[in-house]
Parts: structure tokens; C-alpha cells; sequence
């Protein structure tokens, strides 16, 4: 099992709760009545961990129905009274009403009749005044049954601790529930009860875990009456459809309820326990409740000697687990990467996922995906790992259902017969989550996938710049699309590649995965770059929308949580924005013929970089030039080069052999008395797409006192259709984001 309800994204802050902690009804000294025994099942085996339970192992497990299926679980602890999550029955702040459910008492297998089981229409729902969301505690209900439930082996109460009991750090429980297997992956048929072992896990230890950042960078605040329970290295866990279901510990030959299964971020994450709403706080609330039921609950007394238990750590003896994945000795030494060896086709390279399954491209195996059986040379497919001295032979083939005709889905999983030891070589990548955001500037490299052609050079080891979300949508997407915000996967992947762009190389015939670092640890981020031009970067097909369906058949892939969070400041990243118009004419204005002048445009300079290449810069007052900043500087550098500016001459004489020509060109607008305007510069890897001028007026005129501006009424004037201006969509370009324009002025020092 792994968890149920995703939290809110939003820091949360402590608030009490009311009667909470309120001393029991009854004196430590009190017993309760002898003729309701509780939390003591009929002997069974039980399997460890995630797996299908046995039938009778828990015997005051419920299920709570609404419409007929399955919504929750909960926990019999009297004849006519069960434990349940107060979010399972209030929706937008309103109690549901009863009559809409009934407990199913008894089940073991939700699949087809329920043999043994019986069920009992809901009376009444109470939870606590108080209650108003599950991150703000008090996710506890009541529910009392029309009728009492039949007694026997299969229904019997658990027992409940009472307000001074204690579960103490490290405590073995067990949770129980037919939730989700893995986020967004159902329990698959028979529907039998799952059970899983967890430890619970102290406050200190707990809020230790909850103060990093997680998911969106997220930190959380526990608060009084809430209990965690899990593993640091995350991996089991409850999920969705888990709520309001026990978590029970046995001590003295009796089982308690310790906790209500309520929330948690995602399921089985790393450094993400699940909480549960700890009972025993609430043993006044129950028994004011259930007052003059008989029998009521049970409250046994714990022995002196537990509840003294051992002293809770601290939390600087919080143990963060680190990813257990993507975890490289050098780039390029890839430890993941898997040769698959079919007869009769060259090698295909994909990358191990987990101790047994390879991810790789499904056109790498044709003829093979497109049929339901397993390939009938399945038995002489070879896996070729890193360390490995003999290869590994194949189980199984599972192609990705679009990939025939999906090249963003064009993916296939390889069972290996026998899974691999990760504790020694070779080890696994890390995949992403689908709300995993690959920052802008994140440094990332080559590795090869499918069939992929010879190698030139150290091409496999070029190491790159992620470019920000919203160039690569907008070169690759339409002109007015929104671009997608963090958390959602986005189009495509673009890495700028100095090394490729100093060679003026183009590999778009060679296949690559794209793998990203955060914090030390590499992801498989995108695979299989898009058809594209040299001129573009390079585009690869995000992987995160992949992984729910590599989760849901592995279920043991290494998918792992965002690792760097380093937003930008004032939160840029997470503004709407959408991409300015494309103009099929290129740089529009720039005619062919010369002017009058001898000279194409009096404007236009050469700027020699670093005597290697030329840009386009464009006069903006006599002693300022505007050029583009990727045009000048190196990815990831803030030094500019030694710069050289040539007036009256652009593009009059060759270039020197050696020079490499880097053009963003300008984009030049006509007003309607004749004068000519400069609209946009041309965007990184594009000659249609720019980032407008408009919105950098307050930074240009700050920096150039004499740039000369068009007031509002010397808007450009568009010439009819078919002219060799700009189109009319340009009159109407809306600013590009200010992380877009990246626009350098440069000062000309003037030599006599």
C-alpha cells in the first residue's frame, strides 16, 4: 500500500485543539468490562509489507460505502460503532448525510460475492466540532450502525488506548486498507485487504523529516493529536482510498488502534511519512459519544513498563534518507546504462529503472509492440549492465500503449528474469514525479538511447544549460499559447550545448536522453530529441508524464521528488505567460536590395565577440549598441569577452574563415511618416519568434539617456497584405517575460 490524500500546497501553522488532550473518563486503576474482548484475532500467518493479508488477520477492518463501492475503511471498536476520518464524510464543510452509507463488515476480497461478510446501514456521523480540514487536525468520526454487528471470528473489535497511552518511537504497527497500491494506481482485482508494516516515528523525529522541503519546495507543521508512521526511505506507506482504516500495535497479546489513517504529500515518498490522527487523545471525545452504548468500546490499561517506553530522539537525530538512485561516479559513467541485444538488430540502449526492468525506446524492438503475445525470440533477447560479467536474460516486454504512434510515448519496459544486486554495481536512475519542474539553468548531459549512431568526439559527455520553460514552448509551440506553469509536465526539454554550437555541429540523426542533475543526483529527464533545425536548441520529450505508467508496472521504479528549488527571484517562474507571434518574413524591414546609402541598414553593426563570432547589434544612440546577450555571452557566464563593433559596413564584407556567425537578427517596423522602429530582438535558436522591445523602455532609458523612444501616436503603420513589412499580428505583440529578452547594451568607447 503507499498514500490517500495529497495536502494542501500551503505552509501550514500550529493551532490547538480543542479538548484534545483532555484526561480520560475513567482512572489508569479502572478496568472495562470483561465481556467485550477486543483486538485479539484468530492465529494466522501474515505476510510482510504491501502484500495481500490473510483472511481473519484483522478482524474490525471495514469498508465504508457510498453509490455502492468502496470510499474508505475504519475500524469496528464496538458492536454498533466504528472509527473512522472525518474527511471521508464532510465535503466543502457539510456532514454528509448518513443514510448515503453503509459498513461492510467482515470482507476480505471486494471482488465478486462477499462471502461471510455482512452489512449494516449507518444510523449517525459525528466528528468533532472543531474539524474543519484535515491539515488542521481533528480528522477523526464516529459512525453508529442502524443495527449491532454479528460477533465471530471474522468481526471483533479492536481494542483503543486510553489518553496516557503511549506509542513510542520505532514501534512496529501495521495499517490495513484497500487504497491505491502506488499514487494513481488502484488495487488490482481480487480487491483483497492490503496490509503494510510501519514504524511509528516520534514528533521530533517526524517534524524533522516534514522541516526540509519537499514537493514544491513545501515544509509542514505538525500539530497536537496527529501521529507519523512510516519510513524515511519511504516506499511503504497508505494511499488514496486508505482513509479512516487503522493503525494498530500489539502489545501484551492485544492489538490497539494507535492511529486513523488521514493525509499525507503523494504516497511512499522519501522523507514523507504518512500521518494519521492519533486515537488516544481522543479518548474523552469517543466516550462521550458512545455514552450508554453497551457494550461500548474498550480502553485496557497499558503495562507500567511500556508506557514508560524509552525517551523519544531528538531532532538532531533526525536520519534524512538520500535518493538511493542516480547516483553517478563521474558523468558519463553511467551506471544504468543497459545494452539490449535482440537477434538480428543492432544494440538499443535504454537505462535501468529498478532491480529488474530496463527503460528503453519501443522502436527498438519493431514488429514486436504491436501484438498482445510476448515476441516469440523472447528467450534469446540479452541485457547487457555495467559490472555485470554475464548478460542478463528477458521475462517480459511491456510497450507503452501509445507508442506505435506517439513519439512522446515511444517507450517500452524489459523485465529482467532475475533482478539485479543494487547494494554493488550497477545502479539505478532517478525518474520524475509528473509535477517535477527541471529548473532553468539546470545542468544536464547526453546519454545514448535507442540506436544510436557513432559518436563524434566526446558528443556523449557534452554538457548543457537547460533553457527556461518558456523559450523552449514558445519555439516549439503557437504563437499565444499559454505556457505551462510549474508542476504541469511541459512540451518539451531544450539544453543549449556550448560544445555543439562551438564545433557547429548538428546530431540530429543520433538518438540521446536528456539526464539532469539536482543536488548531486541525475534524473532521466527527457528522451529522444524532437525533429528540429541546427538553428534551434536541441528538444527532448519530458519524461514525467511517464511516471505513473512505469510506476504501475514496475512498482518498484526509483521515481523520486524534486531535489533544487531554486525559484528565481520574486517567484518569476510561476507568472502566467504566453508566447509572443511568429512572422513567416523572418526579421521583417530587412530588405534585400541596398539603400541609397550603400549600406543596408545605417543601424546595423557587426559585433565581433571573442574574435569567433558576430552578432547582430543595432545603433540605438551614438555611443550605445543593443544586441542580444546570448549572442555574447557563454551559457552560464557573467563575464563579457573582449567585444569588437563595426558601424556602416554589417553585412558589406566577408567574414574571417574562423568567425562563427551567430545572427539574432533584429526585428524593424515602419511608422506611417517613414521612420523605422525596432520592435523585438530574435529569441535564442530562433529567426520567427522575438522578444519585444516595448517592455524594456524604463531599463533602455535609464541606461541610455539618449535612446530615442515613439511617443503612443507613432505606432508603426502596416503596410496591405503581400508587402515586405511586418505582418499585422506584430502591431499587436504583447511583451515577452523579462527572463526572456535577455538584451545587452554595449558601450562604445570611440577611437580618433
Amino acid at each position: 500500500m503507499s498514500q490517500h490524500l495529497l495536502l494542501p500546497l500551503a505552509i501550514l501553522a500550529i493551532s490547538p485543539i480543542p479538548g484534545a488532550f483532555q484526561d480520560s473518563a475513567l482512572s489508569p486503576t479502572q478496568e472495562e468490562p470483561e465481556h467485550l474482548d477486543c483486538g485479539r484475532p484468530e492465529p494466522s500467518a501474515r505476510i510482510m509489507g504491501g502484500s495481500d493479508s490473510q483472511p481473519g488477520t484483522w478482524p474490525w477492518q471495514v469498508s465504508l460505502h457510498q453509490g455502492g463501492g468502496h470510499i474508505c475503511g475504519g475500524s469496528l471498536i464496538a458492536p454498533s460503532w466504528v472509527l473512522s476520518a472525518a474527511h471521508c464524510f464532510v465535503t466543502n464543510g457539510t456532514l454528509e448525510p448518513a443514510a448515503e452509507w453503509s459498513v461492510v463488515l467482515g470482507v476480505h476480497s471486494q471482488d465478486g460475492p462477499l462471502d461471510g461478510a455482512h452489512v449494516r446501514a449507518v444510523a449517525a456521523i459525528l466528528v468533532p466540532d472543531n474539524y474543519s480540514g484535515v491539515e488542521r487536525g481533528a480528522d477523526v468520526a464516529l459512525l453508529r450502525l442502524a443495527s449491532p454487528a454479528r460477533l465471530g471470528p471474522a468481526v471483533r473489535p479492536v481494542c483503543l488506548p486510553r489518553a496516557s497511552h503511549r506509542f513510542v518511537h520505532g514501534t512496529a504497527c501495521w495499517a490495513t486498507g484497500w487504497g491505491d497500491v502506488q499514487e494513481a494506481d488502484p488495487l488490482p482485482l481480487p480487491w483483497v485487504l492490503q496490509e503494510v508494516e510501519l514504524r511509528v516515528l516520534g514528533e521530533a523525529a517526524c517534524q524533522c523529516l516534514y522541516s526540509r522541503p519537499g514537493p514544491f519546495n513545501l515544509t509542514f507543521q505538525l500539530l497536537p493529536g496527529m501521529l507519523c508512521a512510516g519510513y524515511p526511505e519511504g516506499r511503504r506507506d497508505t494511499c488514496q482510498g486508505d482513509s479512516g482504516g487503522p493503525l494498530v500495535c500489539k502489545e501484551g497479546g492485544r492489538w490497539f488502534q494507535a492511529g486513523i489513517t488521514s493525509f499525507g504529500f503523494g504516497c511512499g515518498r522519501r522523507n514523507r511519512p504518512g500521518v494519521f490522527t492519533a486515537v488516544a487523545p481522543y479518548e474523552a471525545w469517543i466516550r462521550e459519544q458512545v455514552l450508554g452504548s453497551e457494550p461500548g468500546p474498550a480502553f485496557p490499561t497499558q503495562s507500567p513498563e511500556l508506557q514508560s517506553g524509552l525517551p523519544e530522539p531528538t531532532d538532531e537525530n533526525c536520519t534524512i534518507a538520500l535518493p538511493e538512485c542516480g547516483k553517478a561516479p563521474r558523468p558519463g559513467a553511467w551506471p544504468w546504462e543497459a545494452q539490449v541485444m535482440v537477434p538480428g538488430s543492432r544494440p538499443c540502449y535504454g537505462a535501468l529503472v529498478s532491480e529488474s526492468w530496463i527503460l528503453a525506446p519501443a522502436s527498438c524492438f519493431p514488429g514486436r509492440i504491436s501484438s498482445d503475445l510476448p515476441p516469440r525470440d523472447l528467450d534469446n533477447w540479452r541485457v547487457m549492465l555495467p559490472s555485470r560479467p554475464r548478460a542478463e536474460r528477458v521475462a517480459r516486454l511491456v510497450p507503452h500503449e501509445n507508442a506505435s504512434w506517439d513519439d512522446a510515448s515511444n517507450l517500452a519496459l524489459l523485465q529482467l528474469r532475475a533482478p539485479v544486486n543494487l547494494s554493488v554495481a550497477p545502479r539505478p536512475v532517478c525518474l520524475p514525479h509528473p509535477e517535477h519542474y527541471f529548473l532553468p539553468g539546470s545542468r544536464c548531459r547526453l546519454a545514448r538511447w535507442g540506436h544510436t549512431e557513432p559518436v563524434p568526439g566526446a558528443g556523449s559527455l557534452l554538457e548543457a544549460e537547460l533553457l527556461g520553460v518558456w523559450w523552449c514552448h514558445c519555439l516549439y509551440g503557437r504563437q499565444g499559447e499559454s505556457v505551462p506553469p510549474p508542476g504541469e509536465p511541459p512540451l518539451a526539454l531544450c539544453p543549449a550545448y556550448q560544445e555543439e554550437e562551438e564545433a557547429g555541429r548538428c546530431w540530429n540523426y543520433s538518438h540521446w536522453s536528456l539526464l539532469c542533475r539536482e543536488e548531486g543526483t541525475w534524473f532521466l529527464a527527457g528522451i529522444r530529441d524532437l525533429p528540429s533545425d541546427c538553428l534551434r536548441p536541441r528538444a527532448f520529450y519530458p519524461l514525467q508524464t511517464h511516471g505513473p505508467w512505469i510506476s504501475h508496472v514496475t512498482r518498484g521504479a526509483y521515481l523520486e521528488d524534486q531535489l533544487a528549488w531554486d525559484w528565481g527571484p520574486e517567484g518569476e517562474e510561476t507568472e502566467t505567460q504566453t508566447c509572443p507571434p511568429h512572422t513567416e518574413h523572418g526579421a521583417c524591414g530587412l530588405r534585400p536590395e541596398p539603400a541609397l546609402t550603400g549600406g543596408l541598414w545605417p543601424w546595423l553593426a557587426e559585433v565581433h565577440v571573442a574574435g569567433e563570432r558576430v552578432c547582430t547589434g543595432i545603433l540605438v544612440a551614438p555611443g550605445w549598441v543593443l544586441a542580444a546577450t546570448h549572442c555574447i555571452l557563454r551559457l552560464g557566464s557573467t563575464t563579457v569577452p573582449y567585444i569588437e563593433v563595426y558601424l556602416g559596413r554589417a553585412g558589406a564584407s566577408p567574414l574571417p574563415q574562423s568567425h562563427q556567425v551567430t545572427s539574432a537578427p533584429p526585428l524593424l517596423c515602419q511608422t506611417e511618416e517613414g521612420s523605422w522602429v525596432l520592435v523585438g530582438m530574435a529569441i535564442r535558436g530562433s529567426r520567427e519568434l522575438f522578444a519585444a522591445i516595448g517592455p524594456e523602455e524604463t531599463w533602455i532609458s535609464q541606461t541610455v539617456g539618449e535612446a530615442h523612444f515613439l511617443p503612443p501616436s507613432g505606432f508603426p503603420h502596416w503596410l496591405p497584405e503581400g508587402g515586405d513589412l511586418c505582418p499585422p499580428d506584430m502591431a499587436r505583440a504583447s511583451g515577452s517575460p523579462r527572463a526572456a529578452l535577455f538584451l545587452l547594451l554595449l558601450t562604445l568607447l570611440i577611437q580618433g
